[in-house]
């Protein structure tokens, strides 16, 4: 097999990739333009033998490696590392800290890149017993700017991979252990806003008003019970109101109400059915109060349904790499989102979680990600790298089986 001795490997290009990752952690981008990281990147992997594509919508870029047995027809496989940041102070106290006000690597993007340069490098020192082409997608903002999607509309992936793999890591969980599912793996998560219309006046004369705050106060509850009485309970669906906005004085009846909120689901069906059914709750429940409700909706990532041949191969690769200890297999999706979702609806693929606590630590203890205390034990991050090159591999040999 070729992926026999690859974690061993990994684990000679351990510095290199810790110093990347702190690299990169000290000067957190935001959005879908982060040159800084693209260029440590760039510099990471300029002796290796790759050909770069990228695109207009952001400085993401793809690089491409050709196996020595590749040929017309062969496999491709894509690898893919987020490097986009979260807009929020770090609290860590770490060496490397972010040195930009306001802006922190919580989510662990900056270990995604840094194991992928390290992939890289893995397959690149095996590049001619390679029967096929790895694609590295280093991809800007994936916290909720679709950069996903805005490079597969760039054309910078293209031609589309035959098999897709991605890792995240989970400080929460424990060191080294990966982790996944077949089917939804993570949700689709989309936002609404509801703007509740009435006509604003005296507090003390309501009679002569249509009052819209007991009306929004309404909706939300009626939100909740369409949740529970509409969707099967054995279907996860969330929708959650996490704003009201209304008023600017104890003694006047305002005009409008402000509603917010997020929702998430696990098929494309129930995201239609909710979004339907969340417009006719808050007008019909308006309506009821005499006022009106005008909503918007905002499409987020869809849901991330992993392949079930994908997973089967990550596991097996998992294995080889930790043991049958080295892999757990997740009960539930996880409510989050994730945009390599756009991908993973183009192409068979998964994404698995690596856990990242400290070892021999309690991770049930750990700060989970978007903590501003959240920590990653480095030590942990050659075994990323070594699981994106060993499922490259085992695709480009076995294909998935």
């Amino acid at each position: 097999m070729l992926t026999s001795d690859i974690l061993d490997s990994a684990r000679v290009l351990a510095p290199d990739i810790v110093a990347l990752r702190r690299a990169i952690h000290a000067e957190p981008e935001l959005g879908l333009q982060t040159p800084m990281t693209m260029a440590k990147v760039r510099e990471a992997l300029a002796d290796l033998p790759l050909t770069w594509k990228s695109g207009s919508s952001t400085t993401g870029e793809v690089a491409t490696l050709s196996g020595g047995k590749a040929g017309e027809g062969s496999p491709i496989v894509l690898l893919r590392g987020d490097m986009d940041a979260l807009p929020m102070d770090e609290k860590t106290g770490l060496d490397f800290a972010s040195t930009i006000p306001g802006r922190m690597h919580a989510c662990g993007h900056d270990t995604h890149t840094a194991m992928l340069v390290g992939a890289a490098r893995l397959l690149a020192e095996r590049r001619d017993e390679l029967a096929g082409s790895v694609q590295f997608m280093f991809q800007p903002g994936e916290e909720g700017y679709h950069g996903a999607r805005f490079m597969l509309d760039d054309g910078v992936i293209d031609p589309l991979p035959d098999a897709a793999f991605a890792l995240h890591i989970m400080p929460n969980a424990p060191f080294g252990v990966l982790a996944g599912r077949a089917g939804p793996l993570m949700a689709a998560a989309d936002q609404f806003t509801i703007t509740v219309r009435g006509k604003g006046g005296h507090a003390s004369m309501p009679h002569d008003c249509a009052d819209p705050v007991p009306a929004a106060a309404a909706i939300v509850g009626a939100l909740q019970a369409m949740v529970t009485r509409r969707f099967k309970a054995t279907n996860a669906v969330v929708v959650t109101v996490t704003q009201i906005h209304g008023g600017t004085a104890h003694n006047v009846i305002p005009d409008d109400v402000m509603l917010g909120g997020t929702i998430r689901t696990l098929s494309a069906d129930h995201r239609e059915k909710a979004h339907t059914l969340i417009v006719e709750t808050a007008k019909q429940t308006a309506a009821a109060y005499g006022v009106e409700a005008e909503v918007e909706l905002e499409l987020g990532f869809p849901v991330t349904v992993c392949d079930p041949r994908a997973v089967s191969l990550g596991e097996k690769v998992a294995k080889q790499l930790g043991g049958e200890g080295g892999w757990r297999d997740l009960a539930d999706p996880i409510m989050g989102a994730e945009d390599f979702s756009y991908l993973l609806e183009k192409v068979p693929g998964a994404m698995f979680f690596l856990g990242v606590a400290p070892e021999g630590e309690d991770w049930t203890q750990c700060c989970a990600i978007h903590s501003p205390r959240m920590h990653v034990d480095e030590g942990a991050l050659p075994h990323g790298a070594a699981m994106l090159a060993g499922c490259a591999l085992e695709y480009l040999e076995n294909g998935f089986g």
